[in-house]
């Protein structure tokens, strides 16, 4: 399974469900301004964020609960996303000034939005350039030392691990272990929060294989969340006894709420100097879903991937 960089289309669509008032705008600029409405016109603001919280309170609104829902006053939109809801009380607005009134907080609602949306677009697009110049930065230094180096983990890349394969072939050397190490539920990590904490969990697993592992055993990604190992001259149980070391190391590990490591593996043997290695990945990758399944269908398993839901 690969990984890729969100386009900035879809991350404008969805970025906007993390901005808040207060990031979009001064509370304290934006208090005064709405104050400048309220001492003009008599009216009386109060204004919450898209769940109800106030965020700024102008008049007297003692035992008045925001309903977001069915009662949801006059919405700040940001990219077609509400951010805020803007109540407005009229009752103290002398009658002959409470249609200009309503114009004006109309407009003012309407200046917000844009000026919310400038906010908004500009501080996305310079994440985004910043993000974008990284990954060229990242592929630069793929292209000069991707023949050997994964660049986001450390261990060998899968043109690297071609390269190991063929050797120990052409030594025929047997037996060879031969591990396929897939991260459990990756893509619910990337879909549930981004690129980032994805990657974080790729590096996690790869730093628990790597610590896991003797010198002399071979170790590269070979997808995005997928790792080869290989074990020349393994001992009897070596294999089954390192993977249970990277399992147990997956469920210790509780150091943040997000990350909730998981693998399944999967073990065959090359045991014919006839047979080339890369025809028992296929082999390793059967015995690695069979894994899985078990895995992911024990008790406790889906509680566990779903804690960062609490962050």
């Amino acid at each position: 399974m690969g990984y890729h960089v969100v386009s900035f289309e879809e991350r404008i669509k969805e970025n906007i469900r993390s901005y808040a008032i207060k990031n979009l705008y001064s509370i304290k600029d934006l208090e005064k301004y709405l104050g400048a409405i309220v001492d003009e016109y008599g009216v009386e603001l109060l204004l919450t964020d898209r769940h109800g919280e106030r965020a700024i309170t102008l008049g007297n609104f003692d035992g008045f609960v925001p309903d977001v829902v069915n009662q949801p006053g006059e919405k700040l939109r940001i990219c077609n996303r509400t951010v805020g809801h803007l109540y407005v009380k009229y009752d103290k607005v002398l009658e002959e000034r409470k249609e200009n009134a309503q114009k004006f907080v109309d407009l003012s609602l309407s200046l917000l939005a844009r000026l919310g949306n400038e906010v908004y677009m500009h501080r996305e697009s310079i994440s985004y350039m910043e993000e974008l110049e990284l990954k060229l930065n990242k592929e630069h230094y793929q292209n000069k030392y991707g023949e050997k180096e994964d660049i986001l983990t450390g261990v060998y890349s899968k043109n690297y691990m071609e390269i190991r394969m063929n050797v120990l072939d052409r030594a025929e050397m047997v037996p060879v272990a031969v591990l396929n190490i897939n991260i459990n539920d990756w893509k619910f990590v990337y879909d549930k929060f981004g690129v980032d904490e994805s990657d974080s969990l790729i590096q996690l697993v790869a730093s628990i294989v790597m610590n896991e592992a003797k010198s002399e055993y071979i170790i590269g990604r070979i997808d995005g969340d997928v790792f080869l190992v290989l074990i020349p001259m393994a001992e009897e149980n070596e294999a089954e006894d390192y993977a249970e070391r990277i399992q147990k190391a997956c469920l210790a590990y509780n150091e943040n709420t997000v990350l909730a490591p998981s693998v399944a593996i999967g073990i065959v043997y090359k045991t014919n100097v006839e047979e080339p290695l890369k025809d028992k990945i296929s082999d390793a990758e059967y015995e690695m879903f069979n894994n899985k399944l078990e895995i992911k269908s024990a008790p406790g398993y889906k509680e566990r991937l779903e804690r960062g839901l609490q962050k």
